[in-house]
């Protein structure tokens, strides 16, 4: 397909029209996006100082925490910015980078979800061989083949993208560029990119919840033989995953799995896995782990 697009930047209708609205959201998405910050630099300062928080878990929850931030940095300062502007644009060249980014980190989210069920997994069922299944080095590579899917995932989508003609209109109803609302512009055929999009970013949406519950119903299976306080503590450690989990898949199984159409719903649902779940990550992992919660203790103690 041949590239004719002659559009050079597109317009964001942004997340809501109404201005009291808008200002109301301005604060609110500032407190969010300080809280995404702040919060997840915390876990991360927290386990890297902490010689006890030294296990797989926490490793792996360092990186989650770095991903939140800059995942929701791909799309929360230009939201903030966008609610108070007159004029909600952005260059071609900035979409298609947003584009790249937000699949880039949000893909790898997914994947390192998929990697700490598994740890819990292994955890739970085979105590006895867990450090010799889930050592440094495995931890190592399940974290570099996370980043690496989420890389492949999203050169994909971008360049499936890339390859579409835009001659206008140039209106994006939606607060960032995704692959649904510019597919929606392009000016030319899209079934079978729509279909490959669906195919690709859907599929591993569902691939990795179908691999979460089979994970968590493993863990369920083995938890029947356990006394009841190892029953407790189990479940009480997996219930912030899965909580974790449902809010960031299921908006993502929402959008990503149908036909490439846009729904007035589409804003709101985004706004779950892009800036709701990377705030509320710090707080289900750090109010529900009293390790964490040592830990912090022993970190502010030391900075008193």
């Amino acid at each position: 397909m041949e590239n004719k697009t002659n559009v050079t930047e597109f317009i964001l209708q942004g997340l809501t029209q109404d201005k009291t609205v808008a200002k109301l959201c301005f604060s609110l998405f500032l407190v969010f996006y300080a809280t995404i910050i702040l919060g997840n630099l915390l876990i991360i300062v927290t386990i890297k100082t902490s010689q006890e928080l030294n296990s797989p878990m926490y490793f792996f929850l360092s990186y989650l925490s770095f991903v939140d931030i800059s995942y929701s940095t791909v799309t929360a300062p230009k939201l903030i910015y966008d609610l108070l502007a007159e004029k909600k644009a952005i260059s071609f060249v900035g979409c298609i980078a947003q584009l790249l980014a937000g699949h880039f980190f949000g893909c790898t989210e997914i994947f390192l979800l998929t990697v700490m069920a598994y740890d819990r997994c292994i955890a739970i069922c085979k105590p006895l061989h867990y450090t010799a299944i889930v050592n440094k080095r495995v931890c190592g590579w399940l974290v570099a083949a996370s980043w690496v899917g989420g890389f492949v995932h999203s050169l994909v989508q971008t360049l499936l993208v890339t390859r579409l003609p835009f001659c206008g209109p140039n209106e994006i109803d939606h607060y960032f560029c995704d692959v649904h609302p510019l597919l929606k512009l392009a000016c030319a055929d899209t079934y079978i990119i729509g279909v490959t999009v669906v195919a690709n970013s859907g599929m591993i949406s569902l691939s990795c919840f179908v691999v979460l519950v089979v994970s968590y119903a493993v863990i369920l299976v083995s938890l029947r033989t356990r006394s009841s306080e190892g029953r407790l503590k189990a479940l009480y450690t997996c219930t912030s995953h899965i909580t974790v989990v449902v809010l960031f898949l299921g908006p993502c199984i929402f959008i990503y799995m149908r036909p490439p159409t846009t729904f007035s719903a589409d804003k709101l649902v985004s706004v779950f896995y892009t800036v709701i779940t990377p705030m509320l990550n710090p707080l289900i992992y750090a109010l529900r782990n009293q390790e964490v919660k040592n830990a912090m203790k022993k970190l502010w103690s030391r900075k008193v």
